[in-house]
C-alpha cells in the first residue's frame, strides 16, 4: 500500500511538471506573436482545462480542498524556474510570462470546502469558476509586463518556428475581447475537463485496492 501511495504522489510532481512542460512549449510565447489577442483565447482554455483536470484529481484523492492550490503552486514553481533559465541566457525578464493558476485553483478549492466537500459541487461550480477567471488573472498579469509585441520584434524565440514570427501587429483580429470569449469558453469547456479528472481519480482507488 505505501509503495502505491508514493507512487502515486511521484505522479501528481510528474503531471504538474508535464503541466509546466506543456505552458513552456506551447503557451509562453503565444503571447509574442502577431496574433496576440487569438492566441490569448486559446492559451487560456488549453491552461485552464490543464489546470482544472490536475488540480481536481489531486483535490479528490486527498479530500483536502488546499491541495488544488499545491498543485498550482507546483505548476508555478517549476515555470519560474524555466522563466530564469531564459533570463540566464541573456533574454529579458519579461520575455516569459508565468501564467497565474494559483487563484483559479483557489476558487476550486474554496468551492469543495463551501459545499463541504461534493464532488459534483466541485465539478460543476469549481470547474466554471476556473474558466472563468483564469483568462481575467491571466490578463491582468500580461498588462504589467513591457509590450509583448515589442520583446517579440527584439528578441525572436530561437525554436520559433518561421510561420509564427511576428511580422506586424495583429491585435484585435479575433473579437474585441479575448477575456470574455476565454471565459466563456473556458467555463464551457472547463467542466467537462473537471469531471474527466475526477474519473481518473476514481479510477486510481480501483487500482490501488486491487
Amino acid at each position: 500500500v505505501w509503495l502505491r501511495r508514493t507512487t502515486h504522489y511521484l505522479f501528481i510532481v510528474v503531471v504538474a511538471v508535464n503541466s509546466t512542460l506543456l505552458t513552456i512549449n506551447a503557451g509562453d510565447y503565444i503571447f509574442y506573436t502577431d496574433w496576440m489577442w487569438t492566441s490569448f483565447v486559446v492559451f487560456s482554455v488549453s491552461q485552464s482545462t490543464m489546470l482544472a483536470v490536475g488540480a481536481v484529481y489531486y483535490m479528490l484523492f486527498t479530500g483536502v480542498p488546499g491541495t488544488a492550490t499545491y498543485y498550482a503552486t507546483i505548476m508555478t514553481i517549476y515555470t519560474w524556474v524555466a522563466k530564469g533559465a531564459w533570463f540566464a541566457l541573456g533574454y529579458p525578464y519579461d520575455f516569459v510570462v508565468v501564467p497565474v493558476w494559483i487563484p483559479s485553483a483557489m476558487l476550486l478549492g474554496l468551492t469543495y470546502w463551501a459545499t463541504r466537500r461534493n464532488k459534483h459541487a466541485a465539478i460543476i461550480i469549481g470547474g466554471t469558476l476556473v474558466g472563468l477567471s483564469f483568462p481575467l488573472f491571466n490578463m491582468v498579469n500580461l498588462l504589467l509586463v513591457r509590450d509583448p509585441l515589442e520583446v517579440a520584434f527584439k528578441y525572436p524565440r530561437p525554436t520559433l518556428p518561421a510561420y509564427m514570427t511576428p511580422i506586424e501587429p495583429q491585435v484585435g483580429k479575433f473579437y474585441n475581447s479575448p477575456v470574455a470569449l476565454g471565459s466563456g469558453a473556458g467555463a464551457v469547456l472547463t467542466v467537462p475537463m473537471t469531471a474527466l479528472g475526477a474519473k481518473l481519480n476514481t479510477w486510481t482507488y480501483r487500482w490501488m485496492a486491487a
